[in-house]
């Protein structure tokens, strides 16, 4: 009863351990910037912990044991356990207190980049993480030696408390990834997790009080310091560690690759891995006897899995998306999918780890009789395995990427396993010795020379993005592209290429970075182009820029070319995306040599921290929330650092994407954004909005600085690029003006660091491919202070009833090609104004002939909420339903509807003397439209 209470005490601490482990993951994101650094530094310095902890613990049992004997009373072993589950949860309660201060030391301390500014990350990363996780090392010293029954029952127990608390890892894992961040936030997952601790803690210290009489677990042999035998042991598990952790780095890659880089993909692997160790160790207890054979076959067994992986981890994007194409695009297939990937992962790679998972307590069985003290054994056994573990995750995870790619660190990964198994073959079988040295020689060789590289095509083809079958999927790798690639490079935070798509001439080119499409020359130039000349517009100096994401460089070209512009400062964190930057040059001024723009290679967050004085412009790039670490960008802490380094009157610029996104994602933003500066307008171009916030400047004077910017010769050639020759080609792009979309905006939480609400929301979004709409911002105070500052209402204000044609034509072209609310409404006042117009006739035609029209039924429904005719004579309440829902996606400030058309509208619903709920039902939601009591948008209704 006593050792089953333990086992299931130690699952509870292995789901805590996880939890912490996946927290602090996140935690370090914020400190470190890179989701890849956060993740070897997590990993690395976990195990690190724990292995100064098996040492630590192991040494303090046998001084225990050694006491006990002396005193003549048993050991408390229990008691001491209890006392350090207490002080982990103790630690976690007061980690919310202690991360602020480090954050604000790693600002302050000098970057080099590189390795040198890595190790300095490690460092203090190391500040916050080996202290727990060296605490939580005493677990598999302390309760082996204290309730191991026998030396022959050593084994099976110590592979038990393994394995159990192993188990709860894996729960851990899932849980605080899945559910706990979500719902608590970082903050809460600790205190709650240490609240567990604290109460574990007291219930082993309350058992502790109880002492029974430890079992001499001493084999009687006298220990002669460091053997021949114990070099090898510690050997193969230093190797182990090393080669499951960079193998456990790379599958995290892999995995991002596969399913997509959200938070999600993380916990999955890390859960898998603790799973699959748990099975391995838990097999070993089984097993009623173990013969010498056992752990030399398990080695050479895990060589040859991981050999005969090589070939599908290098497709195996393709094998995810088979994965992805079983499921439907609903929220219901969410979770479902993420089961069959995890089964997926479990399949493909569970077998390698299970089998590792059984090395350590073959390699402890083996090692038991050599030894005199058992828990000390225990310790230096698992502290020799984490130290491995660490220089996996930090060297194999992170550091080898500087100069190999994925698939040659994999291969020194399986290396490192195969001169294991090469170990453990000699010291067991001696006459096996010389021809084993000799077999290592040549499988090292051919596994890191022999075996082919993985092929970036089938690596990057941005299968994540594809989310149902087409006629070629079930072909097999490598899936038709319609490209060719530039250049690949993975460095340790990203896997990045370059690639030439079909066609014009060679000057359409994309990015992909970590399987996903960052933009291309030719979709995405002219919202690239937006992103630097809007906020430049509005700003009242442009002096000085501040780039996040150095991407294609179009940005960053178009903001040097300002002849103010004195300097542009581009954080860059992927150097791979530094070395892809020349590919680009050709779209963007020649942005990588330009002598006004300054690369820092470091995480946006403290690179603009850093930054010596203000800036006039800032423009963030990175525009999927749903990737890990670009969620940091949206949080209510970033936003407001990036506004105080703002000089009064200066712009900030946010690109985001309403596709793969949901309206309460897009909500979260917004409610973010408008929390933080003084005024906020939104800028679209299709379907990429430009979000702006201004820090202490006056709306209503911006539009003459924007025409007297755009009579500037460096203005007009950036905006003619892009299609834009007239102060209405550019003002139609206006979604939202200023302040009008903060009445609009539900009360709601907002994105923060301590509660990153956003990324597991997005990644929803993105599962389900949904797109987002605008608040609606049609009716009460929105619609009224949206009237007053529409600048492009403003503009036409000018010219009365008599708006020329050129601009008539200008609006919609501009309008109707790039996908914007206004092109209806344009046409609908066009037509009023000019009902014979010529030119309306043939721009009507062009949208025809363009697909650009599908609107044009209902420009009678446009004219009635301009207030330019009667409603029809009856409409069915379909229809009506319908005409409510054009009302919300076609609003437009400078060309606003009447709430008062759409009463008109429903009265006008359904037979004359024969009222029908429906109908009754949407008067009742116009009427309340009407008067600013709506409490949903028409396309709700």
């Amino acid at each position: 009863m006593r050792r089953a209470l333990v086992l299931l005490l130690t699952v509870i601490t292995g789901f805590s351990g996880l939890a912490y482990e996946v927290t602090w993951q996140k935690y370090l994101g914020v400190l470190l910037g890179a989701h890849s650094e956060a993740t070897a530094s997590v990993l690395g310095l976990f195990l690190g912990g724990l292995s100064v902890g098996y040492w630590v613990f192991g040494t303090l049992t046998q001084w225990l044991v050694a006491r006990g004997k002396t005193n003549g009373q048993p050991p408390p072993l229990l008691m001491v356990y209890g006392g350090i589950e207490a002080s982990i949860g103790l630690y976690c309660l007061l980690f919310p207190v202690v991360f602020p201060s480090v954050l604000a030391l790693s600002v302050w301390l000098p970057s080099g980049g590189g390795l040198f500014g890595f190790a300095i990350d490690v460092t203090l990363a190391a500040l916050l993480i080996v202290p727990p996780a060296m605490l939580m090392g005493g677990t598999i010293p302390l309760l082996t030696q204290a309730l191991a029954r026998s030396l022959e029952d050593a084994t099976r127990f110590h592979a038990y408390v393994y394995a159990f608390n192993t188990l709860g890892a894996f729960l851990g894992a899932i849980a605080a990834g899945f559910v706990l961040i979500p719902l608590l936030g970082l903050d809460g997952v600790l205190r709650a997790m240490g609240l567990v601790n604290l109460a574990v803690g007291t219930i082993f210290i309350l058992m502790g009080r109880t002492r029974r009489e430890v079992i001499d677990l001493d084999s009687g042999l006298e220990l002669q310091g460091m053997s021949a035998t114990s070099l090898v042991y510690g050997g193969v598990a230093l190797l182990i560690g090393f080669a499951m952790m960079t193998l456990q780095t790379t599958i995290v890659r892999l995995g991002g690759l596969s399913f997509g880089s959200s938070e999600y993909t993380f916990s999955m692997v890390v859960a898998v891995f603790v799973l699959c160790i748990a099975i391995g160790s838990l097999a070993v207890g089984a097993l009623k006897t173990i013969g010498q054979a056992v752990l030399p076959l398990t080695l050479w067994g895990l060589s040859l899995w991981l050999a005969a992986l090589h070939v599908p981890l290098g497709v195996s994007p393709y094998l995810g998306h088979l994965i992805r194409v079983s499921f439907d695009r609903d929220a219901a297939s969410f979770e479902p999918f993420h089961v069959a990937a995890l089964l997926g992962v479990l399949a493909l790679v569970g077998p390698a780890v299970i089998l590792s998972g059984a090395v350590l307590p073959l390699l402890f069985h083996a090692m038991r009789r050599e030894v005199g003290d058992l828990g000390a054994q225990a310790g230096r056994l698992y502290s020799v395995n984490t130290v491995g573990s660490l220089l996996g995750a930090l060297v194999g995870g992170y550091v080898l990427l500087t100069w190999f790619d994925l698939s040659q660190v994999y291969r020194i990964a399986l290396g490192a396993v195969v001169l294991s198994a090469v170990l453990i073959t000699g010291r067991t079988y001696p006459g096996f010795r010389w021809p084993s040295a000799s077999a290592v020689v040549v499988v090292l060789w051919m596994g890191l020379t022999v075996f082919p590289a993985w092929v970036p095509g089938n690596l990057m083809p941005g299968l994540v993005r594809v989310r149902a079958e087409s006629p070629t999927t079930w072909d097999g790798p490598p899936l038709p592209t319609n490209g060719t690639f530039l250049f690949y490079e993975d460095d340790p935070t990203s896997s990045v290429g370059v690639i030439q798509l079909n066609g014009d001439d060679g000057r359409h080119r994309s990015l992909v970075v970590n399987g996903k499409s960052d933009g291309s020359t030719r979709g995405d130039s002219r919202t690239m182009v937006l992103l630097a000349i809007v906020p430049s517009l509005f700003a009242e100096k442009t002096e000085r820029a501040f780039v996040i994401g150095y991407g294609l460089g179009i940005s960053v070209g178009e903001l040097a070319q300002l002849d103010q512009m004195k300097e542009v400062q581009v954080a860059e964190i992927s150097s791979a995306v530094v070395d892809a930057a020349p590919y680009f040059d050709f779209a963007n001024h020649n942005a990588s040599t330009d002598p006004k723009v300054k690369l820092i290679r470091s995480d946006a967050y403290r690179s603009l921290l850093r930054a010596e004085g203000e800036f006039d412009v800032i423009v963030s790039e990175p525009s999927n929330p749903w990737v890990t670490g670009v969620e940091m960008l949206y949080t209510r802490e970033f936003l407001e650092a990036a506004r105080d380094r703002l000089a009064r009157g200066g712009a900030y610029a946010q690109w985001y994407h309403v596709y793969e996104s949901d309206d309460e994602t897009l909500e979260l933003v917004l409610r973010t954004y408008a929390e933080v500066f003084d005024h906020v307008a939104i800028w679209k171009n299709s379907a990429d909005l430009v979000l702006i916030g201004l820090r202490a400047s006056e709306p209503a004077k911006h539009l003459a600085q924007i025409e007297a910017r755009l009579r500037l010769p460096d203005y007009q050639r950036a905006l003619i690029r892009v299609g834009i020759k007239s102060p209405a080609a550019l003002l139609v792009h206006e979604a939202v003006p200023f302040d009008a979309i903060q009445p609009a905006l539900k009360e709601g939480p907002l994105q923060t660091l301590t509660h990153p609400r956003l990324s597991h929301q997005a990644a929803r979004a993105f599962f389900r491919g949904d797109s987002a709409a605008l608040p609606f911002t049609g009716a009460g105070e929105a619609a009224r202070i949206g009237r007053a500052n529409s600048l492009l209402g403003i503009y036409l204000q000018r010219f009365g009833n008599t708006v020329p044609e050129n601009t008539w034509d200008t609006m919609l072209r501009q309008s109707c090609s790039r996908g914007l609310e206004l092109c209806g409404p344009v046409a609908a006042a066009w037509t009023h104004a000019r009902p014979n117009s010529e030119a309306l006739g043939a721009a009507l035609q062009w949208a025809t002939t363009a697909g650009q029209a599908s609107w044009l039924e209902f420009l009678p429904v446009f004219q009635v909420y301009l207030g330019y005719s009667p409603p029809p004579a009856r409409l069915d309440a379909e229809n009506a339903l319908l005409a409510s829902r054009w009302f919300d996606e076609f609003y437009s400030h400078a060309l606003p509807f009447d709430p008062r058309g759409l009463v008109s509208l429903w009265r006008h619903c359904g037979p004359a003397h024969r009222p029908i709920p429906e109908c009754q039902a949407g008067l009742e939601q116009a009427h309340k439209l009407v008067t600013g009591q709506a409490s949903v948008a028409p396309r709700f209704w």
